[in-house]
């Protein structure tokens, strides 16, 4: 038995899920669709943090292709819908059970425009690390997240918190153009000239408004990079936590510095000095060394490819679905501070995360994007087991929070949109998607629709 040229057997059709039509997938999509029972679906029912069962895995291979998958998408739009670049975030979104998934993992190039003006076009599907490792030869680089494994079209629809951004600011600020498949299959560029609403919405809710087939980025000079990793012993993690803020604060805006934190009593803090200049880096670094007994450090001059390329791809074989709780704050009080502490020895959480912000971030207007939180100095990410004794935890800590960034959150509900996005930048999305997405076919991620209104009656 044949299907649009692809062989397919009969046991196949044992794994088939109501309520999708598998026989109807045009041509150009039908060869590389992954369904449950081929040799290729375990391989693409996850993600990393993620356990998924979706029904149908489309594949397109191009642009037009996107536009088939997005069509299939309507006429199926009964079912839940993924939208897969690299399947690394942490919100899970990109899997479901029994619905679809468009993956653009194989729209991954990456191209320099006009060297003069340090252009590139970057595909949705490359990973940051592929990113990294193709500008470095030029002496540029795109400042992304902490992972090269993630994939570029989540984050960078999303913001881009990153090692490089106290310096350069969120990868959102280095896009120039952008290509995507609106909901009813149009194919659109939006840029600062054209279709601008949308390319402000894109930056910060792009995941509400379509699929992005291409990223056009203007990346930044960047030499060799001071990287360091120091780990501590931590007696006092309120006092820790204040005194990395202070010190945080009072740094030059060269310097990036993440920190991780769990119950063991040690912490660790990831920081990127933009310069190669060891003499900068060490005095940059060296407050940071003081705030508590070291037990272990690593300081060495590198490519940022480098530190992109640290870690090996693994598989995406989440299981489950992850809980994780995002938030941001525009200081590192004592009140917050102590509360996160008492979010540590709650046992709720496992992993504890600091991302700095300020800097760079803080000098873009906050209409100039869709992400609107310039004043945030930290990013908060905690992640457990259990939701009900997370938000236990995480409610002492929430009256402390000036907003949240979505791509570290997975409570998908209405009360995240009202803290991920203030109301003037809300009313103004939800009108763009109310105009370009008016049957909520994107609705599978942090819905931007407006409510239904209650009838009294």
């Amino acid at each position: 038995m044949t299907q649009h040229g692809r062989a397919v057997r009969s046991d196949l059709r044992a794994h088939r899920r109501p309520g999708i039509d598998y026989d109807g997938l045009p041509d150009v999509l039908a060869g590389t669709a992954v369904e449950p029972g081929d040799a290729a679906y375990p391989g693409v029912r996850s993600t990393y943090l993620r356990g998924g069962s979706p029904g149908l895995v489309l594949r397109p291979q191009s642009p037009a292709e996107v536009v088939e998958a997005v069509a299939v998408a309507r006429r199926h739009q009964h079912l839940p819908l993924g939208v897969r670049s690299g399947g690394h975030g942490i919100s899970g979104r990109s899997t479901n059970d029994g619905g679809l998934v468009i993956d653009v993992g194989a729209l991954d190039a990456i191209e320099v425009l006009d060297a003069s003006r340090r252009l590139v076009r970057v595909g949705p599907g490359a990973r940051w690390k592929h990113v990294a490792s193709a500008l470095q030869p030029h002496g540029w680089a795109l400042g992304s997240g902490d992972y090269g494994g993630v994939g570029v079209g989540g984050l960078a629809t999303a913001g881009g918190i990153g090692f490089l951004g106290r310096k350069h600011g969120l990868t959102i600020d280095h896009l120039r153009a952008v290509e995507m498949v609106l909901a009813d299959g149009s194919v659109v560029r939006a840029s600062d000239t054209e279709h601008p609403e949308l390319f402000w919405a894109v930056r910060g809710a792009g995941a509400n408004f379509g699929i992005v087939t291409s990223f056009e980025f203007t990346v930044d000079e960047v030499p060799d990079i001071g990287w360091a990793q120091l780990a501590f012993r931590v007696d006092d993690p309120a006092a820790f936590l204040e005194e990395f803020g202070r010190v945080t604060d009072a740094a030059p805006r060269e310097t990036t510095p993440n920190l991780i934190m769990g119950r063991s009593g040690v912490a660790q803090i990831m920081a990127m000095v933009a310069s190669d200049d060891p003499d900068v880096v060490v005095a940059q670094l060296q407050p940071f060394a003081e705030i508590a007994p070291l037990v272990q450090q690593q300081v060495v001059i590198a490519p940022y490819a480098a530190v992109m390329n640290m870690f090996p791809d693994a598989p995406h074989q989440g299981r489950g679905e992850p809980v994780s709780r995002s938030g941001l704050v525009t200081e590192l009080t004592p009140e917050v501070a102590a509360a996160s502490a008492r979010l540590l020895a709650s046992g709720a959480v496992h992993w504890f995360q600091l991302r700095s912000m300020g800097g760079a971030v803080a000098d873009v207007p906050r209409d100039a994007t869709a992400f609107a939180h310039r004043d945030a100095r930290f990013s908060i990410v905690a992640m457990g087991a259990n939701a009900q004794r997370v938000d236990r935890a995480w409610d002492q800590l929430r009256p402390h929070l000036s907003g949240s960034y979505l791509s570290f959150e997975t409570d998908t509900g209405p009360d995240r949109i009202l803290e991920a996005f203030p109301p003037a930048t809300l009313a103004r999305l939800r009108a763009l998607k109310a105009e370009l997405d008016p049957t909520n076919l994107f609705r599978d991620n942090f819905n931007l629709a407006t409510p239904p209104t209650r009838s009294l009656a």
